[in-house]
């Protein structure tokens, strides 16, 4: 269990180029898939940062949800990362943190991620060798050593894992909350729109 408080981030400043639509602003039942990502997340963890491209517009948000940008688009999820973790720094110990395109986010796999930080800096599910790094649990101090990866042009999320004290979740353990493991299924293609939307009974 970590202590101190934990807030939330959203990334959603991505091109969304394979979806051939802003994924933001896909609607979703009766909300639009951020909105949607927004709501779940908030069952959980408070405050929430949402991470938009540097001009992009972004639907209606509730008021109390944070907004942040990339100080450089293309740069992946480390640079929306020290976004959001830069701007929650005052407000929370922790976070964490998911992408707008995760519809099927279950609060019951945010808790068990959050518990599963402990004493550590990061706690990331882990798959095979991959991992899934906007599914994880941030302190907000690593910012620090993402600004110096940032510096250095180390982008993939693999180095910050390196540099701090990182807890690899297995995500067979996951299924324990999660059992299909929706929480991870980001949707990139028109036709994983469609069937998380056949899923979740919005079609």
């Amino acid at each position: 269990m970590v202590s101190g408080r934990v807030g939330g981030i959203v990334l959603c400043g991505g091109k969304s180029s394979r979806m051939g639509a802003a994924k933001a602003t896909l609607p979703f039942g009766s909300e639009l898939m951020l909105q949607r990502v927004v709501r779940l997340l908030a069952e959980v963890v408070q405050p929430i940062v949402v991470v938009a491209a540097p001009e992009q517009t972004l639907p209606p948000l509730p008021a109390d949800v944070l907004i942040a940008r990339d100080e450089q688009e293309g740069r992946g999820p480390l640079q929306g990362l020290h976004a959001g973790l830069t701007a929650l720094a005052p407000h929370a110990d922790a976070a964490f943190a998911t992408s707008c395109d995760v519809p099927l986010l279950m609060p019951a796999f945010i808790r068990w991620m959050i518990d599963s930080l402990g004493d550590f800096e990061i706690a990331v599910p882990k798959e095979d060798r991959f991992h899934h790094p906007l599914a994880a649990v941030y302190r907000t101090s690593v910012a620090d050593r993402i600004a110096e990866l940032l510096a250095a042009d180390r982008l993939r999320p693999v180095f910050l894992f390196e540099a701090a004290q990182t807890r690899e979740v297995p995500v067979d353990e996951l299924r324990t909350v999660d059992p299909e493991l929706r929480s991870l299924m980001n949707l990139n293609f028109p036709e994983d729109y469609r069937a998380a939307l056949a899923i979740a009974g919005c079609s």
